[in-house]
């Protein structure tokens, strides 16, 4: 028989993921800050009978700016419509995706920094003034149009703020708010609710090992908790101190989160440059990987640990992070 599309493992993965995502502003665990100020010009929009100004959330990725995009339509009752700022190309697209949109609705642009400056510009009068200004045809007969926009508010997203340009982030009125990483206890508390939301019984010991190789991450304490479940049921196995260990170890995550790619950074630094300085783009070179990869998904992580450190003449690797290379030797 075959699956419906609600059914496929595909649609399940996602329902999963659906519902590890906090559904209201007190299962959404830190980011105070944010929380607090957006929270109150919700409340206010709500009271005015308005729809509130545009959002701006930037930060490492996995650290809540979706869940937080998902909760502002909750709490204003409205939908939301996702897009990423890499599948916005055109002005066609934009005008697709803005003239489609319901009256008073959440447009989420997730890597908004990959818009183009010329998408940016079409932007900032829908931002402000709810049109949208397109140019139908080309030569003498071209002519603008103006298109008269449903209400909406915009949040963006962004792991790297400083790449919008200034115009478009004075156009986020509701504030631009910076999303950092979890403290351990955070994120013990978020792998406990995940847990609980799984079915399962995470004693608390070994929360606190997830935790720590969690990388401060909501998103990656989410994954190490599902995928820890599966290791434990395939071999009959309690969730333990020892299975958390045992699993961790197959899956090349250190008892500090880092993995085998964060290692070998390490060690391309260490012997490839004798520690360093090094630039981006050498370093990238030498370990076969583009530099975004390197700049977003590795150093984040060895900067927190102050395993290495970012100067002007590139990166340096430090004496802790010398010392834990040493102990995986």
């Amino acid at each position: 028989m075959s699956s419906t599309p609600s059914d496929t493992p595909l649609a399940r993965v996602h329902d999963l993921d659906a519902a590890l995502r906090p559904d209201s502003w007190d299962a959404y665990v830190g980011q105070s800050h944010a929380k607090a100020n957006i929270r109150i010009a919700l409340d206010a929009a709500k009271k005015r009978g308005s729809m509130p100004e545009h959002f701006l959330l930037y930060g490492p990725p996995g650290v809540g700016k979706t869940t937080l995009a998902h909760l502002i339509a909750k709490t204003l009752e409205v939908p939301l419509v996702t897009t990423s700022g890499v599948a916005v190309e055109r002005a066609a697209d934009l005008a697709a995706i803005l003239t489609n949109l319901t009256e008073n609705s959440v447009l989420f642009i997730d890597e908004i920094h990959r818009l183009s400056h010329k998408i940016e510009e079409l932007l900032y009068p829908a931002l402000e003034s709810g049109s949208l200004n397109i140019v139908l045809g080309k030569g003498p007969s071209a002519r603008s149009v103006d298109l008269a926009l449903p209400r909406f508010t915009l949040v963006g997203a962004t792991t790297k703020v400083a790449s919008l340009s200034s115009p478009l982030r004075s156009r986020f009125g509701g504030g631009t708010y910076q999303l950092d990483f979890y403290t351990d206890d955070d994120v013990q508390a978020i792998i406990g609710r995940s847990g609980s939301v799984l079915g399962l019984s995470i004693p608390q010991e070994v929360r606190a090992q997830i935790a720590s190789r969690s990388r401060a991450t909501p998103r990656v304490a989410n994954a190490l908790v599902k995928r820890i479940r599966d290791f434990a049921e395939v071999h009959g196995k309690e969730i333990s101190t020892a299975v958390c260990d045992e699993a961790c170890a197959l899956f090349g995550i250190d008892a500090l989160g880092l993995t085998k790619d964060d290692r070998r950074y390490l060690k391309t630094l260490q012997e490839g440059f004798r520690g360093g300085p090094a630039g981006v783009r050498a370093l990238a070179s030498a370990m076969h990987e583009d530099e975004d990869t390197l700049e977003q998904v590795y150093e984040p992580h060895l900067l927190r640990l102050g395993f290495i450190e970012r100067s002007s003449r590139g990166r340096v690797l430090t004496e802790k992070g010398r010392a834990h290379i040493a102990t995986e030797a």
